[in-house]
């Protein structure tokens, strides 16, 4: 019985070329220096969404942590994304 290879050769070349691309963009990225504040900020936001309002401006917080294994037993990987944002309106 013959492989079909037309399908996993497509598969395999669209696969190829987003990391091609994923590994383009990162390499255009400059490295900076890692500030720790910042680093400390983010990991005291608590898990889910949060807003804050005061009186000239609305603030948001949000994070998002899971990990995703390979296999019941596989390795697995942790996926932290956290955010934070502020909005400010003044009339000028």
């Amino acid at each position: 019985m013959p492989l079909p290879l037309v399908p996993i050769a497509t598969v395999a070349l669209s696969y190829g070329a987003v990391a091609l691309a994923t590994y383009a963009v990162t390499k255009g990225i400059p490295q900076q220096r890692r500030d720790q504040p910042t680093e400390d900020a983010l990991d005291s936001v608590d898990e889910g969404l949060a807003f804050r309002r005061d009186p000239q401006q609305m603030n948001a917080t949000g994070r998002v942590r899971r990990v995703v294994r390979l296999g019941r037993d596989g390795p697995g990987l942790e996926i932290d994304v956290t955010a934070l944002s502020r909005i400010r309106i003044k009339k000028v």
